[in-house]
């Protein structure tokens, strides 16, 4: 198996070596330029662009309320109030029902 193999690959190169393709070369006819022709007029300058200032984006959203804050620290006591003035008792009786 392996003979015929590989003289199968053999016969098959020498085959395909053996044809003569004939040679058909078209000559082309290669376009040589010429001198370079004069320089021509310059062009007209372009208008300048439209200068008009952009519309103003949306209004933001309102942001969310702060946290609440921290409770104060306590305050200082009062001062103390002066001595009242001794006087008159007054002992008042509740009416009978």
């Amino acid at each position: 198996m392996k003979y015929s193999i590989l003289l199968l690959a053999l016969v098959g190169s020498l085959a395909l070596t053996a044809c003569e393709r004939p040679s058909t070369t078209v000559a082309v006819p290669v376009a040589v330029p010429g001198p370079a022709g004069a320089t021509g007029a310059t062009g007209a300058t372009g208008s300048s662009g439209a200068n008009t200032p952009g519309m103003d984006g949306a209004k933001g959203a309102t942001g969310d309320s702060g946290a609440t804050g921290a409770t104060g620290a306590t305050g200082d006591a009062g001062k103390t109030g002066d001595t009242g003035k001794t006087g008159d008792t007054v002992i008042v009786v509740p009416a009978a029902k």
